[in-house]
């Protein structure tokens, strides 16, 4: 059995109590939690928790109903992202990688392609552009799984690309790509783990020019060091931070150069192998959630929560709680006005109570033979579950899960829902869709 703690030159990668007093936030460098509800410049929102306290949105629609639908170019299952008037997004077209931008209405703004898209290993799940995109209203930024990595001003024109693969050689996944790009002031950070040479890096926003980039390599189980997940932007205390997870270990490294600040190991004392991390944490307060194993395997569904803070290795110091009767597979947690959320693999809803990991309510949505994959989001208090089916449940959620309503759109949703200028923004298989409040 390979070590699970001990970190490996050039192998396999991939993701309590404070040693100094410091205080943290959940608003990344730059995103603000009272954002303008026309913000969602990120796959997981302006906050990096999947919610937004802003806005009014729909509860019950059909088809026929929708404010508008555009068919897509090809399939893919990233995200929108929303900035003001605008809306982005990634998706093949004819072949290639591309960009597309939209206004409100759903009227196509420009198409920038970016070079021969490359196919999927998942036929059915997988796309050629898995991760969303971000912008900060100055830029647009994607990564592809073909490599294709750029960023784009604001009406279409390509400000600089490289391809990633053939710089650094192929991601070595199971499957397919799924991380997203993140922005900090100066930088967009881009985490590539695999089982290969892993790291994070930071590269110029204006020029594209790496300035920065960290190894991030431990040996793990069998493709424990593949990873899809995002990382999140944080602070601690006026330090921007870059909150990773992969390969059994929870790290955080300072947003301004890469440097490990502090890393958290445990997660897997008995060496289960494929567990891929495909989740990503949420951070509530001074504790990330951290979604651990795979909820569609009896048995093997974690949730970890750990307190940010520190310096070198607090795996002995920094737990707080842990439940292993718990978890999710592929949908990342959300947390919204105190409370953290598990969409389970199968449509079980479960709160918890970020600080102590009990469980406040839980509550199944009704049974199906496909389960979920894109992420929970809230919206206003509104809770958005997207079934592969298409299915799109509503639910209220305060002290406890009141179902509102059941919306076919008659097509896979991979995608996670995006609430934005009062307008929830679903993308599938072959269409996007606008739904505004009525």
């Amino acid at each position: 059995m390979k070590s699970l703690t001990e970190p490996a030159m050039r192998r396999p990668w991939l993701p309590v109590l404070l040693c100094s007093a410091l205080t943290l936030t959940t608003a990344g460098a730059g995103l603000a939690e009272d954002a303008e509800p026309a913000h969602w410049p990120n796959w997981r929102g302006p906050s990096v928790t999947g919610s937004t306290s802003k806005g009014d949105y729909p509860v019950r629609w059909t088809l026929d109903s929708v404010t508008w639908k555009l068919r897509l170019p090809g399939k893919g299952s990233s995200s929108p992202v929303v900035w003001q008037d605008r809306i982005f997004l990634t998706t093949p077209a004819d072949g290639e990688d591309a960009v597309m931008a939209l206004d409100l209405a759903g009227k196509v703004l420009w198409q920038t392609k970016l070079g021969p898209e490359s196919r999927p290993k998942h036929r059915t799940l997988g796309s050629s552009c898995n991760g969303s995109p971000v912008t900060d209203g100055r830029g647009v930024f994607v990564y592809f799984r073909s490599g294709h990595f750029a960023a784009l001003e604001p009406d279409g024109k390509i400000r600089w690309q490289h391809n990633l693969t053939e710089r650094f050689g192929a991601e070595q996944l199971f499957w397919d790509t799924g991380t997203s790009p993140v922005l900090t002031d100066t930088h967009v950070v881009l985490a590539r783990m695999h089982q290969g040479e892993s790291w994070i890096a930071g590269f110029d926003k204006a020029t594209g020019e790496l300035r920065w980039q960290q190894a991030r390599n431990y040996r793990t189980p069998t493709e424990n060091d593949n990873a899809y997940t995002t990382p999140v932007l944080y602070r601690e205390g006026a330090q921007p931070a870059l909150l990773v997870w992969g390969a059994d270990h929870l790290t955080a490294h300072d947003a301004a150069d890469g440097r490990l600040l502090w890393s958290c190991g445990g997660f897997n004392p008995d060496g289960t192998g494929f567990w891929p991390a495909i989740a990503s944490p949420v951070i509530h307060a001074d504790l990330a959630i951290v979604p651990v194993g795979r909820d569609d395997r009896a048995g093997q569904s974690r949730v970890h929560a750990v307190r940010l803070g520190g310096r070198g290795d607090v795996t002995e110091t920094h737990r707080v709680w842990k439940r292993e009767d718990v978890g999710v597979f592929v949908a990342s947690p959300a947390v919204d006005a105190g409370r953290a959320y598990l969409l389970r693999h199968q449509g079980e809803i479960v709160c918890l109570d970020p600080a102590t990991g009990q469980t406040l309510w839980s509550h199944a949505l009704p049974q199906h033979r496909t389960p979920y994959y894109a992420s929970p989001t809230i919206a206003n208090g509104l809770l958005y579950a997207a079934r592969e089916d298409g299915t799109v449940f509503v639910g209220r959620v305060t002290d406890r899960f009141e179902l509102l309503a059941e919306n076919a759109m008659g097509e896979r949703i991979l995608a996670s829902p995006i609430p934005a200028a009062n307008r929830l923004f679903l993308r599938g298989d072959a269409h996007l869709f606008c739904i505004a409040a009525k």
